[in-house]
């Protein structure tokens, strides 16, 4: 059903065919026609800064997420609420995070501007988190949860996809996005040990504002700044040495490091 390139998938003509590669390499993917798979490609993945600190980012808003789980139903039964009140109570915040994410998705499409959005709204999360920490009001923690999660969920996907703009070749994104959602979602192992002063959550709260503002809001300025330097060296011409002597074909195979591949930001 699900077919690995273009040139492979039997439902396109030819005409088809050469439209799918045309528009994916208009989206900088050289390797849209086909590419089979060898170690270099994950040693590649595994020498490149941008996953490693792709999986910094991400684990700044996916341990958050996990932790609504933990702490949001004893905010609920704070306001008195429970049965079926309180199952509906829990939906608003997640209501108002899936229409913030498609606003952001949107907006970082268009823009290319992944690690700005980051970076506005990361801020939206700590407050959440700060007014779930600083006071014991449960409405005010309510309005907090609120905050919280229009803060993460827009940065879910937003870092997935920008990790996935700035690594070219099908294997190599694989690999580097399997490292990177795969250590992301280990950090709900932290979420799920730090809960556990009722109803306050001290530490859990204070916990998931240090990963907000050090791994979320820090590793997003730091990688907009890098990425930014490099497209600036690669417009300038800096980079074009690595490519003095090589055909097309294998200046393609050098995927994101070649010179012509300018970085999403």
């Amino acid at each position: 059903m699900v077919h690995d390139f273009p040139d492979t998938a039997t439902f396109l003509n030819e005409q088809d065919r050469a439209r799918v590669i045309r528009r994916l390499k208009l989206d900088q993917q050289s390797s849209a026609e086909h590419e089979e798979f060898k170690m270099d490609y994950f040693w590649s993945a595994v020498k490149d800064y941008k996953m490693w600190l792709g999986m910094f980012i991400y684990m700044g808003s996916a341990m958050p997420l996990y932790a609504f789980a933990l702490f949001l139903p004893t905010i609920i039964a704070e306001m008195g609420y429970t049965s079926t009140k309180a199952q509906l109570l829990s939906v608003p915040p997640y209501a108002g995070a899936a229409i913030l994410t498609i606003l952001v998705g949107l907006y970082a499409d268009r823009t290319k501007r992944r690690g700005l959005s980051n970076i506005v709204v990361g801020p939206i999360a700590i407050v959440g988190f700060a007014m779930l920490l600083g006071s014991q009001n449960a409405h005010v923690k309510y309005a907090g949860t609120f905050l919280g999660a229009l803060g993460i969920y827009p940065c879910i996907a937003n870092t997935i996809s920008w990790v996935s703009n700035n690594i070219e070749g099908v294997y190599k994104r694989g690999i580097v996005l399997g490292f990177v959602i795969g250590w992301g979602n280990f950090n709900g192992i932290v979420s799920s040990n730090i809960f556990f002063q009722a109803p306050k959550f001290t530490v859990g709260h204070a916990t998931i504002i240090a990963y907000l503002v050090v791994c979320l809001l820090g590793g997003s300025a730091l990688q907009t700044v890098l990425l930014r330097r490099e497209n600036a060296a690669r417009l300038s011409g800096r980079r074009n040495h690595l490519i003095e002597g090589l055909s097309k074909e294998d200046q393609e195979k050098l995927g994101d490091m070649r010179p012509s591949f300018i970085y999403t930001t």
